[in-house]
């Protein structure tokens, strides 16, 4: 029986009281998505905030898809883990003024890169990019200008027009760290994503390839975009991504290690997106 036909046999009268009742369905998901981003905490004037509430593992924990983890902390997750020793600088750098200190940061990227490396090719051109920008910082933050580069607050206020002296040889501090911000929502999103996606669900390559979607297409041109977007079909599986992350221990506990340390990476870009988009830098490019 085809689709025509199928038609034919419902009555009209159903069809014309269905649309109406679809659209109202429709809006009313639409009502209630808006009221959650209302209470979602994210400060108005921020582009992209991600709503603050429970960390991703917790938010696991309390869904059931992460139970029955032992209690003691995998080998990943201590100072000298591969997770540990990324989420050790980043938290580090969360001031306690609600600042961002440059040098903390900075190290916490380090890690990362060395983290996103091996995982091939399109990491590889990511974290190049990432790896040039940490160090153009890193040299201002060791410059002979050093005292105006110790956070992300003295260092816009350094760089405002008129500030600086014309003579001086600093680089563009504040558009390299709204570069590498963007670039961190990207590498959050993406493990995120996939520590914390169901079980036969999209394969790492997809989630990371909709979390640059998100985070960084709407910023590089279309044959960029392009490009990524092939790349991410050789991107390794999740059990791989999981291994590297936390090796030698059972999926869910990788899974509930990576999502830990997402949930670090996040806390960074949400006190770096409000203190941007304060100073109204998150269109500098």
């Amino acid at each position: 029986m085809g689709v025509t036909s199928l038609s034919r046999r419902v009555p009209r009268c159903w069809r014309r009281s269905a649309i109406p009742l679809i659209i109202f369905t429709l809006l009313l998901l639409y009502l209630w998505a808006q009221s959650l981003r209302a209470l979602s905490g994210c400060r108005s004037g921020t582009q992209s905030c991600i709503a603050k509430g429970l960390p991703p593992f917790q938010a696991q924990q309390q869904s059931g898809s992460l139970e029955g983890l032992e209690r003691e902390e995998p080998q990943c997750l201590s100072p000298h883990g591969m997770l540990g020793r990324i989420m050790r600088p980043f938290r580090a750098s969360l001031n306690p003024k609600g600042d961002v200190e440059l040098s903390q940061y900075l190290a916490g990227w380090r890690e990362l890169v060395r983290f996103l490396t091996p995982l091939g090719s399109i990491f590889s051109f990511a974290t190049s990019e990432a790896f040039a920008k940490v160090t153009v910082l890193e040299a201002l933050v060791h410059g002979p200008e050093a005292a105006h580069y110790t956070s992300l607050a003295t260092m816009v206020a350094w760089e405002r027009p008129g500030v600086a002296p014309r003579h001086s040889t600093r680089n563009p501090g504040s558009l390299t760290m709204l570069l590498l911000h963007r670039a961190l929502r990207w590498s959050q999103l993406c493990l995120h994503r996939v520590a914390t996606g169901p079980p036969g669900g999209p394969d790492a390559g997809a989630q990371c390839s909709d979390a640059y979607s998100t985070a960084l297409a709407p910023h590089h041109p279309w044959l960029v975009r392009q490009a990524a977007h092939l790349a991410f079909l050789a991107f390794p599986g999740r059990g791989r991504l999981l291994e590297l992350a936390c090796p030698g221990v059972k999926e869910a506990e990788a899974r509930a290690a990576l999502a830990q340390a997402a949930g670090t990476l996040e806390d960074v870009y949400n006190r770096t997106q409000g203190l941007l988009a304060e100073r109204r830098l998150l269109q500098l490019a």
